[in-house]
This record gives C-alpha cells, structure tokens and sequence, in this order.
C-alpha cells in the first residue's frame, strides 16, 4: 500500500505535494502525507520554496472563498432571469420593428421563420453583447450583480458564448433551485456576484 502511495505521490507536481503535506493534510491518510514528505524531500525542496508555496496555496483559497461568499442567492438569479424575459423581450421586439421596415414576409412558412430568426439573434445579442461588454444584462445591473469567471477574473468572449449557449439546456432555469451555480454556470466555468466582489 504504502508503495502505491509512492507511485501516485512521485507523479505529483512540488505544488500539489506542497498542499498535501500543509493545507490539505487532514484530508489524506498518514499514509499518503508520509508519502508525500519523503517525495519533497527526494526532490530536495527547500523551506523557503515551501513556504512560498503554502502563502501562495493560502491566498489562493481565501480569494476562492471571498468568490464563493460573494455569489448571489437563488431568489436573485430568479429575479435576473425574469428581468432578462423582459429585456430580451424587448429586444427582440426593436429587431423585430426594423426587420418589418425592411423585409415584408409574402406566406406563412416565411413569416414563422423570421420569427424564429429574429428570437434567435435576440437571444444571442442580448446576452453576449451585454455580459461581454459590461459583465451584465439588464437583470444584473438592477440586482447590482455581475459575471465572473469560477478564479474571479473577466470572462472571455468565449467564456460568455459558451455560457449563452448553455442556457438553453432544458431546465436550465430551475437548476438554481438547487445549487446557486446553475447549469449555463457550471458548464461554462462561470459565476454570477455581487458588485464590487
């Protein structure tokens, strides 16, 4: 056994074998952490580098938990979502009034598919644009909450495209019913905070 504790400990890089002898210690079997130790050692690390290590490792997880303390409560993210139906609404409504200045739909089939179109590129707009640009959709700048990414930084545009393509997993909206990160937040590797967090 303790041999397997080897094995698996000498594939380990210094920092995961740093944060298995310091922070994460409790979490491992003696076994494991002795591993660990006679690994740092064989690789001949030195206390200075352990302990910037162990700072950086403890900083580390009190930003990740200042981040988690932030995240809002399922009742706000219901209320973005409803002011988001709205303003997406809206949206859609403006593309809506220019594409009738535009193009006129002669039959029935033509018409259903500008319809569908026009809900598409609203959809999409409404949120990349805006979770892009400002970190915000309409429900977030009345809520005073913005996107981040799961390490507290700015999404990329991809991030926030992913994010608005994993809303519409089915039943997306009701995740937050159980966790207050919900599928569109879990996939693509984002989280809703407070302002100024």
């Amino acid at each position: 056994m303790e041999n397997n504790f080897s094995d698996v400990m000498s594939k380990r890089t210094d920092e995961e074998l740093i944060k298995i002898v310091t922070i994460d210690r409790e979490g491992y079997e003696p076994l494991a952490v002795k591993s660990a130790e006679r690994e740092i050692q064989s690789r001949n690390l030195d206390a200075v580098k352990i302990e910037e290590v162990k700072t950086d490792l403890n900083s580390k997880l009190e930003k990740q938990k200042s981040l988690d303390d932030s995240k809002v409560s399922s009742f706000i993210r219901l209320l973005n979502f409803i002011i988001d139906i709205v303003g997406c609404t809206i949206w859609a409504m403006i593309i809506s009034f220019i594409v009738d200045l535009i193009y006129i739909a002669e039959d029935q089939g033509t018409l259903q598919m500008v319809v569908y179109t026009n809900f598409t590129i609203s959809f999409f707009t409404y949120y990349i644009m805006l979770e892009y640009k400002f970190q915000k959709t309409l429900g977030k700048f009345i809520t005073k909450t913005n996107v981040m990414t799961k390490e507290g930084g700015k999404p990329e545009l991809g991030d926030i495209i992913r994010r608005t393509f994993y809303r519409l997993v089915p039943l997306d909206q009701f995740s937050y019913l159980f966790t207050r990160n919900g599928f569109h937040d879990f996939l693509s590797s984002t989280t809703v905070v407070k302002d100024g967090k």
